[in-house]
């Protein structure tokens, strides 16, 4: 097998890279935003009302598309749907059995699982510039949780099966959207139908159900900001992104949103950050942009 080159204009690269940073940007808000929201609804409940507003929202690109189009758009949007919502649901659940920081640092781990995933599932082997890149990225993504911390739990696994999904993800979205003739709106429109309403029939099977809609301006500001940044710019954006550049580039840009996130926190939210976090997340951002400036 051979080292994997795209034979992509370097300004379309370069474009495809800022979008996946400005990806990277909103989702390391989006952990601050959801905590509001979460405040006022439950989890699976709030995965419901965000994914579906999104699919609502996104529904006339998908009714616009022609028929050859949609047909792609399902084609793809269902399988790569149904991974997302396991990633979210592994994430959910195991964030809420599991410390934080052994959280942020396992699904990081990501980013070395995605050159391995792309080499199995498509063939291709990335540059060996990409794992070591790949490798910089978790010693960042590391210092800047702390690293693991206790006894493997089930919340432990929760989050390496997410960020095992996650791989998986990124590859099969370049494998299934490389030859679609499906506009990236009407795919994220059937990803997010998929996520929305998945979400919803796990949230009514569980004990209790769910309560009525919140009432709380926070609650509907929150959830705005979650479905126009957080989720119809950033899957549209890497649904594009995916069609001109590699998965373990995708991972590699993407794997930047906890050290957004950190600066998020702080800046925004007021936390503190140790000497160690400044600097894992100075390398994770470092290994985003050394990955910027090679061709491929």
């Amino acid at each position: 097998m051979t080292t994997l080159t795209l034979p992509q204009p370097r300004s379309l690269l370069h474009l495809s890279d800022l979008t996946l940073l400005g990806v990277a940007v909103v989702w390391g808000t989006s952990y601050g935003v959801a905590k509001g929201a979460l405040a006022f609804y439950p989890v699976l409940g709030f995965l419901a009302v965000r994914f579906i507003l999104t699919f609502v929202l996104l529904l006339p690109a998908l009714l616009r598309a022609g028929s050859l189009q949609r047909r792609d758009a399902l084609r793809a949007g269902l399988p790569l749907g149904a991974l997302m919502l396991g990633i979210f649901v592994c994430e959910t659940f195991g964030v809420a059995h599991t410390q934080a920081s052994n959280a942020a640092f396992l699904i990081s781990l990501c980013v070395v699982f995605t050159p391995f995933v792309e080499w199995w599932l498509l063939g291709r082997r990335p540059a060996r510039a990409m794992f070591v890149f790949a490798g910089i990225s978790l010693l960042g993504a590391a210092l800047l949780s702390g690293g693991l911390a206790g006894q493997f739990g089930l919340g432990d696994g929760l989050m390496l099966a997410a960020a095992a999904l996650r791989a998986v993800t990124v590859c099969q979205t370049s494998k299934l959207t490389r030859r679609s003739s499906a506009p990236a709106l009407a795919l994220t429109a059937v990803q997010a139908g998929v996520i929305g309403f998945g979400s919803l029939l796990l949230a009514l099977c569980a004990p209790g159900g769910l309560p009525p809609l919140p009432v709380e301006s926070a609650f509907w500001l929150a959830s705005t900001y979650l479905v126009l940044g957080c989720t119809v710019f950033a899957f549209f954006a890497q649904n594009w992104a995916l069609k001109y550049t590699s998965p373990s580039r995708v991972a590699l840009l993407t794997s930047s949103e906890p050290a957004f996130g950190a600066l998020f926190a702080v800046l925004w939210l007021g936390e503190g950050l140790s000497a160690a976090g400044w600097l894992g997340g100075g390398l994770i951002v470092l290994a985003a942009l050394w990955t910027t400036a090679r061709r491929g």
